[in-house]
């Protein structure tokens, strides 16, 4: 049994996103820049954007953080996002998720113009990818693409099952795993709360990829001998021997699914790491499309 260690996957790629800055830089004279708007004083959220800010520093691209109060209007944030998308200085940025309800989500991720949009959220950026055109693919998909390569696990007429359909993470999954391409050519099933008998599924699977955000729901009488286990899901689980009182879980159940496996990823440190590779990826493709449109004219 394989452990599909995101973090060593993620130093790889971070070195190489490092070079490359430096490239971009001296052809520039400035540094790709990734912002990120934060609403409210969630604990979860701030700790993931802080994460995505300090891989900035680390590969040497400048960073901003733009933080509202949890009474910001829908409207007050849509003006703030169109003044990011006029921002020469601000190649890409990601509205930290999920916003106070009172905030639609949809609207929000629509007002980011899709030159932006490094976490390949708008619709443009999804309709573009499931044709097979230039795209920022949304950041989380995009990071097992490159964890699958960077370990070279076989996609091409593989069955994969996919547990949750979300625009973040299912849906853009599928269609990345099914399109002409390598990692890719993956007969995908889709399987979320409505599908019955899901376990039947899960047992013809040579890949799983479990993103329900219901935590250690894959169980090891879910999965057949061999399988490839990608966790997406994290969730908090009381644990009094933590000095937190949590401990970290993914939507499966490592301990009684990881002998089953030839490869599965852990959390912590499996999707994660390779979701802020992505974003950063996104960036640095943002700036130079910008930089290309710049001395075209």
């Amino acid at each position: 049994m394989k452990i599909i260690d995101g973090r060593k996957a993620a130093e790889f790629f971070s070195n190489q996103l490092a070079s490359e800055s430096v490239l971009f830089e001296s052809k520039t004279g400035y540094r790709p820049h990734l912002a990120a708007i934060l609403v409210g004083n969630s604990g979860p959220s701030e700790t993931y954007v802080a994460a995505k800010m300090e891989a900035c520093k680390k590969i040497g691209f400048q960073s901003s953080i733009f933080r509202f109060h949890e009474s910001i209007s829908e409207d007050q944030l849509v003006s703030e996002i169109y003044t990011l998308n006029k921002e020469t200085s601000i190649h890409g940025f990601i509205v930290q998720l999920p916003l106070p309800k009172h905030i639609s989500v949809d609207r929000i991720i629509e007002a980011i113009d899709p030159g932006k949009d490094v976490d390949g959220f708008h619709p443009i950026n999804l309709g573009k990818m499931a044709k097979g055109q230039k795209a920022f693919a949304s950041a989380t998909p995009y990071g097992i693409i490159k964890l699958l390569k960077y370990y070279d696990i076989e996609t091409e007429g593989k069955h994969v099952v996919i547990l949750g359909r979300s625009q973040i993470v299912g849906l853009p999954m599928s269609l990345l795993l099914s399109r002409n391409a390598n990692p890719g050519n993956a007969t995908v099933t889709i399987c979320h709360s409505k599908t019955d008998n899901l376990k039947q599924y899960t047992l013809q699977a040579d890949i799983i990829i479990a993103a329900l955000g219901i935590a250690e729901f894959l169980k090891g009488d879910m999965v057949k001998e061999g399988v490839v286990v990608i966790d997406v899901g994290i969730s908090r689980l009381p644990d009094e021997t933590k000095k937190s009182g949590y401990k970290l879980v993914g939507d499966v159940d490592f301990e009684s699914v990881k002998s089953r496996c030839s490869a599965i990823s852990p959390v912590p440190g499996g999707v994660g790491p390779m979701t802020i590779i992505a974003l950063l990826e996104n960036t640095l493709q943002a700036a130079n499309n910008q930089f290309e449109k710049i001395t075209s004219k």
